[in-house]
């Protein structure tokens, strides 16, 4: 069973999701366990304090060392492999090759940051690598930390029960985003008025190719779409998955 530990003052921000859906089932059929680990209670304050004000000065909080170390210390597998994440803006950027890496390890520990950010020594000591989401700030590490874990978990065998779907994703190991999907009705009509300023009806049809049941026909559509998608997403500049 894989581990994810995720060290966090807001355990109740990542219990709902990591319990739902494809992760809840997961865990039910114990292939992961994710659990959220109350920082506070590492914390040797008599008021159980995480945090403090930055020497040299400075708004806000920085996040001490203390207690990250012990919670880390205690986390850490004594057996199997380990590896520590610091979540962090400044962290390398987080790609679908590292869920790949990082899926090969027993335990993932996820230090979530919060306030203005964590004691460097953290980073220096304690962590083995800092990732990052995005080019952007969020006010704590636990959605990064459910990122990670759920891009991570749906590579590990039987988690999703569809190994096809892997091979088949976006950014996988040609780069390539996913193609276009198409399902029932065939044809949609969609009407003016709503949010649609329409001179008239239109008629929403799917591919011809995809209704063909010409595979190889089919294959090549995929592809040059997958392509096609991949060009447009990079000339601007975006390669989000949504």
């Amino acid at each position: 069973m894989k581990r994810f530990d995720i060290i966090t003052i807001f355990p109740e921000a990542v219990e709902p999701y990591a319990n739902a859906s494809i992760l809840g089932r997961a865990q039910k059929a114990k292939i992961i366990a994710i659990k959220a680990h109350q920082l506070r209670k590492y914390s040797k304050d008599s008021h159980r304090k995480v945090d403090d004000k930055p020497y040299g000065g400075g708004a806000g909080m920085v996040m001490t060392v203390q207690p990250i170390a012990d919670a880390v210390k205690k986390l850490k597998l004594k057996k199997g492999t380990s590896r520590v994440i610091l979540t962090s803006a400044s962290g390398k950027t987080f790609t679908q090759s590292d869920a790949m890496r990082l899926s090969e390890y027993d335990q993932l520990i996820f230090i979530c940051g919060r306030y203005e950010g964590v004691d460097h020594r953290v980073e220096e000591f304690f962590a083995d690598e800092s990732l990052s989401i995005g080019n952007y700030v969020l006010t704590g590490g636990e959605l990064p930390a459910l990122v990670m874990s759920d891009a991570v978990a749906r590579l590990l065998p039987g988690v999703l029960g569809n190994e096809v779907t892997l091979e088949e994703e976006s950014h996988g190991e040609e780069g390539l985003l996913e193609y276009p999907q198409y399902t029932k009705p065939e044809k949609y009509l969609l009407k003016e008025g709503g949010f649609f300023s329409l001179k008239k009806a239109k008629e929403l049809s799917v591919p011809e190719v995809l209704l063909s049941g010409n595979h190889k026909e089919i294959a090549k559509w995929r592809r040059a779409q997958a392509e096609a998608r991949t060009r447009s997403q990079k000339e601007e500049g975006n390669s989000s998955t949504f």
